[in-house]
């Protein structure tokens, strides 16, 4: 029974080390799997020493038969004692290796307790949740790179494209496979192509992260423009192995602040207009007076020196002079849009015709007139004497653009725009418009001429002979017609304007008034004039008393209001800018009293007092400054009904 037991157990136990063995060899793992090793010794270790106490235990029954075998002799003793000192070493070996352990981590382990399973298992968690973590990191940011609006793109360090992301491919129009190992200088111009060179010279010195803006160009040939931020790639070394290149298109936010820069610079440049508007104004309001003032004695003097041709001829050259000045002023005032305009219907064959005719006797020998109608009638709404303006200013431009002679081509037309014009200043809507042409054969300008005329005081003409205002005047009065202007030069061949106005209606009809003859008698009508500049009132009473009419005058407002409650009047004729109480003002707390009041206006800058806009409300009566007599009795005359009654 003790020799079957024995024999039992060393079967078991070889078993059991059998079955570690097996699989760690077949796992290549006898001599690295120590723990696995050690396990399969002890259970060696037992199986012989059962096997030892078998066969020992044979022997004895061999040899005393009937005799139970009993481990006492000394041979089996010393022989068992130290085969289990041996297996106890194992095992201290085992349990060593097991409180090294701690954990068995190693593939084909083949004993782990409940505990260090547990550890096992919760440090597989971790490394899995960690590389679980760091894959969707890295998908994220490789999702977040190749998605990017900006191109990120890298370069080896002579510039070969290593990298190209979705950015880039937007941007540049490149797929990647279309630019991979071929050189950055694919992307840009001459000058890109030094940039690039000198960013990579810059990194392989070893310069840190810096960013700069170039122009680029993209696969179709279209240029754009790119800021970068560029990025030395280095190794653990601090060699610098790459180039880290961050490019964002940057040219719709060039365009938008260019479009800043031009808004504002207009903006600036229309409060500078308005500062020089109100100067001007200002000015004029006072020079028409003066102006007034010296045509009006003026013309008293010519009248009364008829018997003198010396003293005629130097006032002659007094009015022409006073004609020059207050030509001058009005283009100041219609260039700064502050003088007041009176709208009509204009036929421009007659415009044409009439500024014909005036050119004709002062433009000189040298130049051919041409003057080219439409073939029907062609009626604007405007203020005729601005389109006289127009023409005349473009007229005496080309004559002084062809001193050696040549000719000058006046033209109305109907022209038909699709809207997409260009150099039309401002544009216009698709439509037709009424079009006048004047051409020239002249010197022909620069671009960059030809880009700056309508700019206020620009002249390429000598100093002393021009004053920069003329075109600025003719692109003012055409801005505020809802018209257009475009001009074509070529050097050496000559120049043409085209002004485009809106067509008026067919059912307006022309109303330029053709005055010829003395005017009528006043036959003893009573005006009110308030006048704050003395000598003008006095002109204005010579004339209008010599014209037939009764005169009382006031200085200012106040004045004209208790002149006005006591004698009464037929027509008030009030200045517009007074102090104290300006002239519609005066002629408000009139109209009250006297709503059929006429009222006739009369100032050389109205500060937009006479309407919501520059432009002359309907029904308002005005006469600009300075005014000669006839003008002014031909004007009173008009204002006033016919069918007052007088005395």
């Amino acid at each position: 029974m003790f020799l079957l037991a024995n024999v039992i157990i060393m079967v078991a136990y070889t078993a059991i080390m059998v079955s570690i063995v097996v699989p760690v060899h077949r796992a290549g793992q006898m001599w690295s799997n120590k723990l696995a090793t050690a396990t399969a010794m002890i259970f060696f270790s037992c199986a012989v020493g059962h096997g030892f106490h078998a066969v020992m235990g044979y022997r004895t029954l061999a040899t005393f038969p009937g005799h139970h075998p009993h481990p006492g002799g000394l041979g089996w003793s010393w022989g068992s004692a130290i085969w289990d000192a041996c297996t106890a070493a194992v095992g201290v070996y085992y349990w060593s290796l097991r409180r090294g352990y701690g954990v068995l981590l190693q593939k084909g382990a083949i004993y782990v307790d409940p505990w260090g399973q547990m550890r096992l298992e919760q440090a597989d968690a971790r490394e899995r949740a960690a590389r679980d973590l760091a894959e969707a990191h890295q998908a994220t940011l490789a999702t977040i790179v190749e998605d990017s609006a900006d191109a990120i793109i890298g370069l080896t360090p002579d510039g070969t494209i290593n990298a190209w992301n979705g950015g880039a491919e937007r941007i540049f129009g490149y797929t990647a496979a279309e630019v991979l190992a071929r050189p950055a200088t694919v992307l840009a111009d001459e000058v890109g192509a030094g940039q690039q060179a000198d960013m990579l010279t810059r990194m392989r010195a070893g310069e840190g992260s810096f960013s700069y803006e170039g122009r680029r160009i993209r696969k179709d040939g279209r240029p754009i423009e790119v800021a970068f931020t560029v990025t030395p790639v280095t190794d653990a070394g601090g060699t610098v192995i790459g180039v880290s290149v961050i490019g964002r298109d940057v040219s719709a936010a060039k365009e938008a602040a260019e479009r800043q820069r031009a808004v504002q610079e207009r903006s600036d440049q229309a409060k500078r207009m308005e500062s020089l508007g109100n100067l001007a104004g200002g000015v004029a309001h006072d020079f028409n007076n003066i102006l007034a003032i010296i045509a009006n004695y003026t013309d008293f003097v010519i009248d009364e020196t008829r018997d003198r041709p010396d003293v005629q001829a130097d006032l002659a050259h007094v009015r022409t002079a006073v004609e020059r000045a207050t030509s001058l002023t009005r283009q100041l005032l219609t260039f700064t849009r502050g003088d007041a305009i009176q709208l009509r219907d204009v036929d421009l064959n007659a415009a044409i015709a009439e500024v014909h005719a005036v050119l004709e006797r002062t433009i000189g020998e040298h130049i051919t007139l041409i003057a080219v109608p439409a073939p029907t009638p062609l009626t604007v709404h405007a203020d005729p004497g601005q389109i006289h303006q127009i023409l005349l200013n473009l007229a005496i431009n080309a004559r002084d653009a062809m001193p050696d002679g040549g000719t000058i081509v006046l033209e109305a037309n109907v022209a038909t725009l699709d809207g997409d014009e260009l150099n039309m200043q401002p544009p216009l809507p698709a439509g037709t418009y009424a079009r006048l042409l004047v051409s020239d054969t002249g010197e022909g300008m620069t671009a960059e001429t030809a880009a700056r005329i309508f700019e206020p005081f620009f002249t390429t003409k000598p100093r002393g002979s021009g004053t920069g205002l003329g075109l600025a005047t003719v692109y003012g009065i055409v801005a505020e017609s809802n018209g257009s202007i475009n001009v074509y030069s070529e050097l050496g061949v000559g120049t043409t304007f085209r002004i485009y106005l809106p067509i008026a209606a067919t059912s307006r009809s022309t109303a330029v008034v053709h005055r010829s003859g003395s005017p009528p008698r006043g036959d003893g009508r009573t005006v009110l004039v308030v006048e704050d500049e003395v000598a003008l009132a006095r002109i204005i009473t010579r004339i209008l008393t010599g014209g037939g009419y009764h005169v009382r005058t006031a200085g200012n407002g106040a004045e004209a209001l208790r002149t006005f409650h006591e004698y009464g009047c037929d027509l008030l004729l009030t200045d517009v800018i007074m102090p104290e109480m300006t002239g519609p003002k005066l002629a408000a707390l009139i109209l009250r009293e006297r709503p059929d009041l006429p009222v006739l206006y009369m100032s050389g800058y109205s500060n937009g007092l006479l309407g919501t806009t520059h432009v002359l409300d309907d029904g308002i009566a005005f006469i600009e400054k300075p005014f000669t007599g006839d003008d002014l009795l031909h004007k009173v005359f008009a204002t006033m009904p016919h069918d007052i009654c007088h005395g």
